[in-house]
């Protein structure tokens, strides 16, 4: 039995699946922690899976391989390798290659203390282009400021958990949330280890500015009453401004400096009140898009190939 299960998703990383074999062999060579490695691939475009199933029945670890049906999105295939999972400790990184593979056994030291529940990964040093770099710190600031504000500068990336928290965050199954806004939601004791996030060396992210969008705007609705708030004083703002510009009308009217009776008011009126009720049907609808969403049950993902690799079990353990 392993005591720290890894999970990997996969999308679009071929080119580096080679070397982070690799390393992760290297790694179990050095350490005395019992592990497995659960790859997902997430409906990848590219030859991930096939480069996994060649390497991984040699590769001298305990391993997993999922294929999910389609992309379901990151997340959805983390909560896949939590779920495959065997514990009692768990890990996840990137398969990009811009964590070092030792990060997971840092969350696993702090984990096996039972001084935390949590153990995120917080950025030190980043090694990312100045422009990408500039609109994710731009980001998360958003985020922080308007979502959670128990969100570390820069994000969270990679984390460890122990078992009682994977299995809460399994029961929560909503869909259009993100999962590290759950791992905040829920609470529990946490930890943090510095890390320095390396360049990219092979292919590029698929962490696309529509889908930063998309991120923020899930979290938003999930995790914040915001939207809402900000309808209520944009309505709030537009009835004063309606008063406002009554009186001034009034006033223009009463001295006789309107040529055109009423046109100006009238014109100026609609405009507005059209735009704020398209803006607040907007967040309706986002609202009630997304609770139609869960209220259909569908799963976060769907598994549709899996394969277990026993690999080389470490001298002293059964």
């Amino acid at each position: 039995m392993s005591q720290l299960s890894i999970i990997i998703p996969v999308y679009k990383n071929q080119d580096s699946l080679g070397e982070l074999v690799q390393q992760l062999k290297e790694m179990n060579k050095k350490t005395k922690t019992d592990f497995e490695v659960v790859f997902v691939v997430d409906g990848s475009p590219d030859q991930s899976y096939s480069v996994l199933t060649q390497l991984l029945p040699a590769c001298g670890f305990r391993s997993q391989l999922l294929l999910l049906s389609r992309n379901f999105g990151s997340f959805a295939a983390i909560r896949a390798g939590l779920q495959a999972a065997v514990g009692p400790f768990f890990a996840v990184m990137a398969a990009d290659l811009q964590e070092s593979v030792e990060l997971p056994f840092q969350f696993f030291e702090r984990l096996k203390l039972g001084k935390a529940d949590i153990v995120f990964g917080k950025r030190n040093r980043r090694s990312d282009p100045f422009f990408s770099a500039l609109f994710s710190q731009l980001f998360w600031f958003l985020y922080r400021t308007s979502v959670q504000k128990e969100m570390p500068e820069g994000g969270i990336d990679v984390f460890g958990c122990n078992q009682v928290v994977r299995n809460q965050i399994l029961i929560l199954e909503e869909s259009n949330t993100t999962l590290v806004g759950l791992l905040l939601w829920v609470g529990f004791q946490r930890d943090f280890v510095l890390y320095d996030r390396w360049a990219r060396v092979h292919g590029k992210s698929a962490w696309s500015l529509k889908r930063k969008i998309r991120y923020l705007l899930d979290s938003c609705f999930a995790f914040s009453d915001l939207p809402i708030r900000l309808l209520s004083l944009v309505g709030l703002g537009g009835m004063g401004l309606a008063v406002l510009l009554g009186c001034v009308i009034l006033f223009a009217r009463l001295t006789g400096s309107i040529g055109v009776p009423g046109y100006s008011a009238l014109a100026s009126l609609i405009l507005f009140f059209g735009g704020l009720n398209a803006f607040g049907l907007g967040i309706l609808g986002e609202y009630l898009w997304r609770t139609f969403e869960n209220t259909k049950k569908r799963p976060n993902f769907i598994v549709y190939k899996k394969q277990e690799y026993e690999g080389a079990r470490k001298e002293g353990r059964p």
